[in-house]
């Protein structure tokens, strides 16, 4: 099991460490949670300071009565769980993919291509010729730009690429749970924009492949006939009717849904109560309630009396960050805590930038943790 730490540093940036690899005999969420508190043990930690948990969609770790994270909210009810934000959104693709035969068969087409071409070093040169030769010449007619990381022999472009700022986005370790919502919420409205505006833009781009390729293009208002060998028409239903609003329209519609459905805990109270530390607008979504309520999530850092003391100074900060030019431009949780820091308005408002890195904790997604999986295979060995 990979342990990775993130925390807030003096300077108000948000920080992951990889912490150590612990074995663990088997999976089971009383192992992985000995595991945990062995290794915190041996670094001087304790269970009882964490103040958030993050791991993928694994049962044994988000089990609502029996997983991990419910192990560990039993002992600590402040270490507040979020679901790995980049697997809920990879999983929104797969389900996708397994629920629309045809978009199933699209990435069936690509394995095929690739296992097909990989397993041969003659295909392969093959391919990197004619691609070669193709980038010339694009280059020459002014098709495709020229630049560092461009037309790379791996960068295959990305199906579905309006979720690819947020998956990138994702993958940032000073990424924020406030920003990462709002990302989501732009990639559902992309989604939908492209639903109502993007259709013809796309017919006329496959039209423009197909003529420079020599593939014979369907009239969209000739009948649809069914794939198979008996090529049966289907009862009057046009090609357009078919690619728009069987096709283009019903993908998108289900991707919408899923991305509603995997990410629910957007909704929760904890998110909305984060949500109004964003500092973008001139803290326009600011609520003095909604922060006071953020701060009785945590017990162990706010008492009665600090609760007192934070209404007042919620007022006094609200109204001296609108008036400091300095605090203008910021965008994200995560540069106001910076900012703060270096303006040393920390010292003025500690219980405030307290609420600040509690949110800043929340972990957005464990890809700290996946990259180190992936890198394991180079340190493991008999040693």
């Amino acid at each position: 099991m990979a342990v990775v730490l993130r925390y807030v540093d003096n300077n108000g940036h948000i920080i992951e460490r990889f912490l150590g690899i612990q074995h663990v005999r088997d999976t089971i969420a009383n192992s992985l949670k000995a595991a945990i508190e062995a290794l915190f043990s041996k670094h001087g930690l304790s269970i009882s300071r964490l103040r958030g948990q993050g791991y993928d969609g694994a049962s044994n770790m988000r089990g609502e009565f029996n997983g991990l994270k419910a192990l560990i909210l039993n002992s600590n009810p402040s270490a507040y769980y979020v679901h790995c934000f980049a697997h809920r959104l990879q999983l929104t693709l797969v389900v996708v993919t397994k629920k629309h035969n045809e978009v199933g068969d699209v990435f069936n087409f690509i394995s095929s291509i690739i296992n097909i071409v990989g397993a041969s070093c003659k295909r392969m040169e093959v391919i990197r010729e004619k691609q070669y030769a193709r980038i010339i010449k694009g280059l020459e007619n002014g098709e495709i730009s020229s630049g560092r990381g461009l037309n790379q022999e791996t960068s295959l472009r990305r199906i579905l690429a309006v979720t690819n700022e947020f998956s990138q986005a994702l993958q940032r370790k000073d990424q924020d749970i406030e920003n990462a919502m709002s990302l989501l919420n732009t990639s559902k409205e992309r989604f939908k924009m492209m639903r109502e505006n993007d259709w013809e833009s796309l017919l006329e781009e496959v039209s423009s492949f197909c003529i420079k390729h020599d593939i014979n293009i369907l009239n969209m208002d000739d009948e649809y006939k069914l794939r198979g060998r008996s090529r049966r028409k289907s009862q009057g239903i046009t090609n357009l009717h078919h690619f728009r609003y069987e096709l283009f329209n019903n993908i998108i519609d289900m991707q919408l849904t899923e991305l509603d459905d995997r990410f629910t805990e957007t909704s929760t109270e904890l998110l909305l109560c984060v949500a109004c530390l964003n500092p973008s607008d001139s803290f326009s979504a600011f609520n003095k309630e909604k922060l006071l309520r953020l701060a009785l999530f945590y017990p162990s850092e706010f008492s009665i009396v600090d609760l007192m003391v934070l209404g007042d100074q919620l007022d006094t900060y609200i109204i001296d960050l609108r008036g400091d030019d300095e605090f203008s431009d910021i965008k994200g949780i995560a540069s106001l805590a910076e900012k703060i820091v270096k303006t040393k308005k920390n010292l003025i408002f500690p219980l405030v930038y307290m609420l600040i890195k509690l949110s800043l904790l929340l972990p957005v997604a464990t890809a700290t943790v996946e990259r180190v999986f992936s890198a394991m295979h180079i340190v493991k060995s008999r040693l």
